[in-house]
């Protein structure tokens, strides 16, 4: 068993100067270091020094990442994270006129620490692995919504003098879409295109849902009247912004390969001992599930890492938003979704539910069921998200991949 932690720590940090409350068996004593690398340095020397162990020193902070938690835990710290929210609340007893400074909050986290460890969740350092993939995921992420911004503006411009463009296709961000403009950017410039052109664009992005002639016939449609110059206008935005999303699906595509090969790299099983059966890694695991694909994987297991290591499915459906809240008071009693939570888990596992249950019968059957007792949209594939979350769990626990096979022959057992 761990020994308690002797001295309590509280860590305020700023972008500038971090506030520390050292809370030992002599009292508070408070510093501030500033954030570079003398004074880090300066400031682990002093808290190794207020015990005889590292493991003997507990470190609270709010944010759990970033260079002061990377150094807490670099020299055998043990740090423990708080919610903000939760620490407001922790603050009013200290102040309950509502005041703050940097001072009082280092004060704060020490002595909630010390008579309240169960409300931190203590940090584990993570694998490089893991950290790389959480970095390229949110990368992803940030490329994405940049596209669509990107994306809209162009659309919004076509609107204006040549929304026969539109027709072509759903995402006018695309390559081959933004090809076909530069020989067209006009509908004047539209009569003099030819098939053998626009052949050999679509040939060469492998677009096969629209021909050449379709192409044609619709950017020949009559054009809008517009006001003298706002062709030309719209015409350069587009230039303008065509070049920043060619930008941005080349990285989407080099996001998109690192992702591939650091969740191989993850979901690759170690080499067996002779006589010993091939142990799947949790990457292997996950993957196996209906709905899941490359973001919805690499987002799982890069943001909620901790809780999948520990296979704890609470933990896991309170992150992803799954998990409703229950607010009783009285007679009154009304149950809602949960806001506190991680938003790029909650946005991956529901589109992890929506895929299922287009693909996965049993996925499908429970969808169903919830929408037939009066569930919306949003509740019922969070019932199915539930569901799948409760499998990933089980299935960590036993070392399995998903069979539908077994999920099948379960039911006609049951149904016998």
């Amino acid at each position: 068993m761990d020994k308690e932690p002797t001295v309590f720590v509280g860590v305020d940090w700023a972008s500038v100067e971090h506030q520390v409350c050292l809370m030992g068996p002599d009292g508070a004593v408070q510093r501030a270091f500033a954030h570079d690398a003398d004074s880090l340095g300066a400031m682990m020397d002093w808290l190794a020094a207020a015990a005889p162990r590292a493991q003997d020193v507990a470190v609270a902070i709010e944010v759990p990442h970033g260079p002061v938690v990377e150094a807490l835990m670099d020299r055998g710290f043990a740090v423990y994270a708080i919610n903000p929210k939760q620490l407001d609340r922790f603050r009013d007893r200290f102040s309950p006129a509502g005041a703050k400074d940097d001072r009082r909050d280092a004060l704060v986290l020490a002595s909630s620490l010390r008579t309240d460890r169960h409300c931190f969740r203590k940090l584990e350092p993570l694998e490089p692995v893991v950290v790389e993939l959480r970095e390229w995921s949110r990368m992803a992420d940030e490329l994405k919504d940049e596209r669509n911004r990107l994306t809209n503006r162009v659309r919004q411009q076509l609107w204006r003098y040549y929304p026969q463009a539109l027709d072509l296709s759903e995402d006018p961000g695309a390559d081959w879409f933004l090809d076909i403009w530069a020989l067209a950017p006009t509908p004047k410039d539209a009569g003099r295109l030819t098939e053998k052109k626009l052949t050999r664009i679509l040939s060469s992005n492998r677009i096969r849902r629209i021909s050449a002639a379709e192409v044609r016939s619709i950017l020949c449609r009559p054009a809008l009247t517009v006001a003298p110059g706002t062709t030309e206008a719209a015409q350069a935005h587009i230039m303008a912004l065509s070049e920043r999303i060619r930008l941005v699906n080349r990285q989407l595509k080099d996001v998109t390969r690192h992702l591939d090969a650091l969740v191989n790299q993850l979901a690759a099983s170690p080499d067996p001992e002779p006589g010993q059966p091939v142990e799947q890694r949790d990457a292997a695991i996950l993957r196996s599930l209906p709905g899941v694909g490359r973001i919805v994987l690499a987002t799982l297991l890069a943001e909620a890492h901790q809780a999948i290591q520990a296979r704890d499915y609470h933990a896991i459906r309170t992150l992803t938003g799954v998990a409703p809240v229950t607010r009783r008071s009285g007679k009154s009693c009304r149950v809602e979704m949960r806001q506190a939570c991680s938003h790029r888990l909650r946005t991956a596992v529901y589109h992890w539910a929506r895929v299922a249950t287009q693909h996965d019968p049993r996925s499908k059957a429970r969808y169903a069921a919830l929408r037939s007792r009066g569930c919306s949209h949003g509740r019922a594939l969070r019932g199915v998200a539930d569901r799948l979350l409760a499998v990933a769990c089980a299935m960590l626990e036993n070392r399995t991949i998903y069979d539908p096979l077994r999920a099948s022959q379960t039911n006609q057992k049951a149904a016998c």
